[in-house]
């Protein structure tokens, strides 16, 4: 498991398919009234937004053990009331319990998870790990700049990947929860492997 490092409360936004990794970007466009009051009360606040995935895209729906704690970052208010905005991840964390609130937004207690002192990967992995992600690329028809990537630190690269690979929720959601950086290393590997030889036609893409 994570190292704990404190339990804490935070106003969540449950959204299917939704994925956010610590160190990357999740652009939003709130429109619901619920969201939009989560969107003011953080602003008044701390700026921060736990996004976590619901078992199923319904009210009131059962939570995910695991989602990530997004900073505001670029925010732009319309005139009726909408948000468009860009969280900016910042920690994993753990759902604890969902507490009672008035709000009309979702509330829980959670345990942030430290991501920061994970160790690196060892060479071996990571120079496997870039081979797989060439040839998955390469299946997929994408332009990547290698020459950039390999300039990445291991989370960067590694969450990267995990964020915007076209897998799906339930599979990013996995990845989410892996304990250490070398487990996560480890499962894209596999996922790359598999979506490569089955396609991707179920899959959500997120950009």
């Amino acid at each position: 498991m994570g190292s704990g490092l404190e339990t804490t409360r935070i106003s969540i936004f449950p959204l299917s398919g939704a994925i956010l990794f610590p160190g990357l970007q999740l652009p939003l466009h709130v429109l619901e009234p619920r969201y939009r009051a989560l969107v003011e009360d953080s602003l008044a606040r701390d700026r921060m937004i736990g996004m976590i995935q619901p078992h199923r895209p319904s009210e009131g729906a059962p939570l995910f053990d695991v989602g990530c704690l997004g900073r505001i970052g670029e925010v732009e208010a319309l005139e009726d009331g909408r948000f468009n905005l860009v969280l900016d991840g910042v920690t994993r964390f753990r759902v604890m319990e969902e507490m009672e609130v008035d709000t009309p937004f979702r509330q829980v207690r959670a345990e942030l998870l430290s991501d920061n002192d994970e160790t690196a990967l060892l060479p071996v992995e990571r120079a496997a790990f870039e081979e797989e992600a060439k040839s998955f690329a390469d299946a997929q028809g994408y332009s990547v700049d290698w020459e950039q990537v390999s300039r990445l630190d291991d989370m960067s690269l590694i969450n990267g990947v995990a964020q915007v690979a076209p897998f799906d929720a339930a599979a990013k959601q996995a990845l989410l929860e892996t304990d250490t950086l070398g487990e996560r290393c480890s499962l894209l590997v596999q996922l790359m492997q598999f979506f490569g030889r089955h396609g991707e036609d179920d899959s959500v893409t997120l950009q």
